[in-house]
């Protein structure tokens, strides 16, 4: 599977920001990640294909997450970003085939947080 991701740049404190992510093919989770300079890799959000979401707790309460299964695409917007948003953003998916998780990862996309 193959993730392409677009949206992000340059986004003012306190706007929103959006990506999108389009798969090659079907997966049972979609997910955003994000790594920040200096920090850990994280979650920010991810659905799995019944519509069960979880959210990371840094962006809970402001964050929606969505799917598109018939374009195999997953949508992440953030209301009310700060600087600490900032970070280069990951989509993921993963499936499952004969009992096993296969995950991919898409190339990053840079989002950030400034005036």
């Amino acid at each position: 599977v193959q993730l392409q991701a677009s949206g992000g740049g340059l986004v003012q404190p306190g706007g929103s920001l959006s990506v999108a992510c389009v798969a090659s093919g079907s997966a049972f989770i979609m997910a955003w990640y994000r790594q920040a300079p200096g920090k850990q890799h994280e979650l920010v959000a991810k659905m799995n294909s019944a519509g069960i979401t979880d959210y990371g707790d840094s962006v809970r309460g402001r964050t929606t997450i969505s799917r598109d299964s018939d374009k195999n695409a997953v949508y992440l917007q953030i209301n009310n970003v700060k600087p600490e948003d900032t970070a280069v953003y990951y989509c993921n998916a993963q499936r499952i085939r004969d009992g096993r998780v296969y995950t991919y990862w898409g190339e990053g996309t840079q989002v950030t947080v400034s005036s």
